[in-house]
């Protein structure tokens, strides 16, 4: 029997570290102590590798997007029908979102986000990449991983549309210039309760 780290017995699961040490926290593997450095049976480790392979049920998320707000419902239905055409397991839940690619705070994948941290799903679909967001999909990738999940897309590497592209270049545009305005306005306001300061205190020294 040889006691592996925790970096090695992950890799030989096929799992994130972190994935295996939420299993040792919660019971699922034993877990050595030597020192403050957890280690784990290599038999241990064998087992687990064929309790997951048999048991772990493939449990699939959807996520389907458009950028516009109203219409292009047929879109989403494409994007729906596609993915659940191509299915291998059990859909849990289909998550939409009506918004741009490049907007973080999107309520459909926010709710995706929720279901990966709570162990609902093993795999996150999706027709195309971008479909999940313009830019940071690495990080999205890395983020299912710690929790055990994957993400599949069913068409890599396709950019948007035309129109696609020009709406999130807008909504680039909007979402700075709103920034700047409220960066400006906070400065006016600033600047007007230094003045208001100044001439308070210059009253009062007269």
């Amino acid at each position: 029997m040889e006691l592996l780290r925790l970096s090695r017995a992950a890799k030989r699961l096929g799992v994130h570290p972190v994935t295996l040490r939420l299993w040792a926290d919660s019971g699922k593997i034993p877990v050595t102590w030597v020192g403050r450095e957890r280690r784990f049976s290599s038999v241990d480790v064998e087992a687990m590798k064929v309790t997951s392979g048999a048991d772990r049920v493939r449990l699939e998320a959807l996520y389907v997007r458009v950028s516009g707000t109203s219409g292009q419902e047929s879109s989403l239905t494409a994007q729906e029908e596609e993915l659940r055409a191509t299915s291998s397991g059990e859909i849990v839940r289909v998550f939409k979102d009506r918004s741009s690619g490049l907007r973080e705070d999107r309520p459909g994948l926010n709710r995706l986000l929720r279901l990966v941290a709570d162990g609902s799903v093993t795999v996150v679909r999706v027709t195309h990449e971008d479909r999940l967001a313009r830019f940071g999909v690495r990080w999205l990738k890395q983020l299912f991983a710690v929790y055990g999940v994957t993400l599949e897309v069913l068409h890599p590497k396709r950019l948007g549309g035309r129109e696609e592209l020009l709406e999130d270049f807008v909504s680039l545009v909007t979402t700075f210039a709103g920034r700047l305005y409220g960066m400006r306005s906070a400065d006016a306001r600033r600047r007007l309760l230094t003045e208001s300061r100044q001439c308070h205190d210059g009253g009062e020294g007269r």
